[in-house]
Parts: structure tokens; C-alpha cells; sequence
């Protein structure tokens, strides 16, 4: 089954602060086949900061796409590149981050009203790279509900040489709403992307917004060709462990919170070792690892304290999972054990 599927068919959204490449490495232990993205990385940052910075990943995570924030075809052309040259899967162009400090960059979801704009910005990435260029983009912005103006920004933009759109089913609105709130405030309207999947039978097209259960992928996988998971997979990262045998064919995963928190915490010490990273800054995509679970809020606790910023995560996973005997136990709480190593 793996040979016939494409690579949108499951992925990790680009999540601003969350999905760095700490966190892609835990949900790569997580998904051997899901296709994980990296944060918005603008091209003034490439163009004028860090590029290793930005750039750097872990062999361990692929497939993995870089997203891009700008409006420049040819900064997008040059970071484009760099993308490729630094060895990612795919390029992918953000239309849809509705946030005011993304508008003031002249890029994300007020792109949309410039579909020719768009169309140059993607013609420029796919005339320099080989990999696969992509858009990321919402319904419509504002209140405009007319399926006509995301029909023509895809039909515009298609034209340009990019083949794949993922698609956030709500509008952004660019006034009135905060980024958290345009995740949640606009009205999904799924029938809207099934829509152009209808009229555009040729392209790639997958859907993103309030995806929660493996019923609901299966359910939009009918339809379309992927689904992209947000804030449920990085809340609730377990869930990830079943794609590859639900979604992918292949063998159910062997590994257990246990043995993946174990290898979490191999990961920081060689993090800590080779870049000085502190294990705090991995450790927090790892939290909802135990979502559901008694035991998960001590467990949590343990893992989010920085008082014990000092110990080696070894000896944090052992206070952590001590909490969780001593909560389900009636033991000394996890406040006395931490005071003792604080």
C-alpha cells in the first residue's frame, strides 16, 4: 500500500513555536510515514539572519517540507533553494496565517486576494528546485463566503507549475481576530474543499482545520487526497502512533509511551552535549505524551519544572515517573520530591 500513496496523505501541520525540529523528532518516533513540517520561516530571515539556524534538521525526521512566509518571488526563489540544497522533501508557500504581524510583512492569508502574485511567487520556486513546490491557503478571507474566490485563486495559482494545495477550511479574517482565534471562530465549511478536489480532479488536494479522530481522516480520505492534523496531534501526540498502521498499511509501531519517552530523553543529552541545548526546550513537545492517562498532570509537572533544569533528564524521567506511582499510590506528592531535588 505505501508505494501507492502520496506524501500528503497524512502530515503534521506548521505550527509557530511548536513544530521546530525537537518536536518533529518526537513525532517522528511517533509516525515512521507522516509527512511533518517545519515552522513558518520567513525569507528575510534566511535572506538576512541565520540560515543554519533555521534550517538545521535531524536525518531522523524525514519526509519533512519547509514552510516559507513571503511575497518576493525572488527572495522566495532564493530560499527555495536553500530549502532544497539543505535536503527538504518539499516547498511549501504560506497563504493562510492570518496573524497582523504577517500581514504587515505583506504575506500568509492577505496573499489570497493577489492570486497572481501568488502564481509568480510559485512560478519563481518551481523554475530553481526540483522538489515539489506547495500552498498552504485558507477558504476565503474576511466574510466573503463565495466559493468562486478560492476556486480562482487555485485555478490561478495551478497554473503556475504548483500541483498540491492544502487547504485550512475556514476563512481568515484579517481584522477582529487574534491567530488563535481565526483557528476557531470561522465557520469550517469541508464541502467547500471536496468542492475543488470536484473541479480540479488533477491536482493534489488535502484539508486541514478541527481534525480530532481517526474516524474523521478516514472520513475526509474518502474524499481527498490527505489530511493535515494541527493542534489535535501536538496535544495528543500518542494518536500518531496509529497512523502508520491505520492510515499507511504498514506494521503497527512497537513502541510504547515508555520506550519513547526513553529515547526523548537519549535525545537530549545528545542535544545538550553537542548544541548546549537545555532539555526544557524538548521536553515541552512531549507533554501530552500521556494525554488520558492517570498519572498524566504529576507526570506533566515533573517534565515542565524547571527548578530541576540542572538534573540530567535521565534523573527527571525517573522523578517523573515516580510522581506518577506515588499519585496513584497515595505516596509522598510530587511537590516534596521535587523540593528535595530542587
Amino acid at each position: 500500500m505505501l508505494s501507492n500513496l502520496n506524501p500528503w496523505r497524512l502530515s503534521v501541520a506548521p505550527m509557530m513555536d511548536w513544530t521546530d525540529r525537537h518536536c518533529r523528532y518526537f513525532h517522528r518516533l511517533l509516525s515512521r510515514h507522516a509527512l511533518l513540517y517545519t515552522e513558518m520561516v520567513t525569507t528575510g530571515a534566511l535572506v538576512h539572519g541565520d540560515v543554519a539556524r533555521h534550517l538545521r534538521f535531524n536525518a531522523e525526521e524525514y519526509p519533512v517540507a519547509l514552510q516559507l512566509g513571503g511575497s518576493e518571488p525572488a527572495d522566495l526563489a532564493h530560499c527555495a533553494k536553500l530549502g532544497e540544497q539543505w535536503g527538504y522533501d518539499e516547498i511549501n508557500l504560506n497563504c493562510g496565517c492570518p496573524s497582523e504581524r504577517v500581514q504587515r510583512g505583506a504575506f500568509g492569508a492577505c496573499l489570497m486576494a493577489e492570486p497572481q502574485l501568488v502564481a509568480d511567487c510559485v512560478k519563481a520556486m518551481v523554475d530553481v528546485v526540483e522538489v515539489p513546490v506547495t500552498v498552504k491557503h485558507r477558504i476565503g478571507i474576511d466574510k466573503g463566503e463565495s466559493y468562486d474566490f478560492v476556486r480562482d485563486f487555485v485555478g490561478t495559482v495551478s497554473a503556475a507549475g504548483c500541483n498540491t494545495f492544502i487547504v485550512h477550511a475556514r476563512n481568515a479574517w484579517l481584522k477582529g481576530l487574534s491567530p488563535k482565534e481565526n483557528r476557531e471562530v470561522p465557520p469550517l465549511r469541508y464541502a467547500l474543499v471536496h468542492r475543488l478536489k470536484q473541479e480540479f480532479p488533477e491536482l493534489t488536494i488535502a484539508i486541514n482545520g478541527g481534525i480530532t479522530t481517526g474516524e474523521q481522516v478516514a472520513a475526509q480520505l474518502r474524499e481527498l487526497d490527505g489530511v493535515m492534523v494541527g493542534r489535535e496531534a501536538y496535544h495528543n501526540p500518542w494518536w500518531l502512533a496509529s497512523w502508520d498502521e491505520a492510515f499507511f498499511g504498514a506494521a503497527a509501531s512497537v513502541q510504547t509511551r515508555e520506550s519513547v519517552e526513553a529515547l526523548m530523553v537519549e535525545y537530549m543529552a545528545a542535544q545538550a552535549a553537542e548544541h548546549g541545548t537545555p532539555w526544557s526546550a524538548i521536553a515541552r513537545h512531549m507533554l501530552g505524551l500521556r494525554h488520558g492517562l492517570p498519572g498524566s498532570r504529576r507526570w506533566r509537572q515533573v517534565w515542565s519544572d524547571h527548578r530541576l533544569k540542572t538534573l540530567h533528564p535521565r534523573e527527571v524521567m525517573a522523578l517523573a515517573h515516580a510522581s506518577v506511582a506515588a499519585s496513584q499510590g497515595g505516596e509522598p506528592t510530587f511537590q516534596s520530591d521535587v523540593t528535595a531535588h530542587a
